[in-house]
């Protein structure tokens, strides 16, 4: 947590501090990420469902169905994350419910933001994915117990949440 909170104020773009935030309290994948789009939002409850991943191949964007079915879920937020994702579509021109909220940015793109923010913060670098690993690391450390961390990030059994977590 301390090291995300030194990286972050080093990321000056609203969109990618956004797509930070997201990808370390939410726990996502890049492609979730990417994937989502305004009626994915509940703004009152503060949470995303992610239904759905992005992928770019041959030029061409793709949307598939998350991993596993397990990665059919309900993520909540912050409330501050909230408030930028509400800021986000409401700077957007006239967004669809469908229309993807991230159209400007890419993984690659994220990929490079992220080691060039954190060799600015003088933090470890690490891949996007590893926001993910931050957020499950996150959660232990605050006691949430195993099943609950397999939930949220939509791990098909308990098995690859220890497998991967349990140091």
């Amino acid at each position: 947590l301390d090291e995300f909170n030194r990286f972050i104020v080093k990321v000056t773009d609203s969109t990618m501090r956004l797509c930070f935030n997201i990808l370390f309290y939410g726990g996502l994948r890049v492609g979730e990420l990417l994937a989502l789009t305004p009626s994915d939002f509940d703004s009152a409850a503060g949470t995303v469902r992610i239904t759905k991943t992005y992928a770019r191949l041959h030029r061409a964007d793709h949307i598939h169905p998350p991993k596993t079915p397990k990665g059919n879920r309900t993520v909540s937020l912050p409330e501050t994350i909230c408030e930028m994702l509400r800021k986000h579509m409401d700077a957007m021109y006239c967004p669809g419910p469908d229309e993807r909220l991230f159209t400007t940015i890419s993984a690659e793109k994220i990929g490079r933001a992220l080691k060039r923010c954190a060799a600015a913060a003088g933090v470890h670098e690490i891949r996007v994915h590893d926001l993910r690993h931050s957020h499950a690391s996150l959660l232990i450390s605050l006691g949430f117990s195993p099943l609950i961390i397999r939930d949220r990030l939509g791990h098909e059994n308990i098995q690859t949440t220890l497998q991967v977590y349990s140091h």
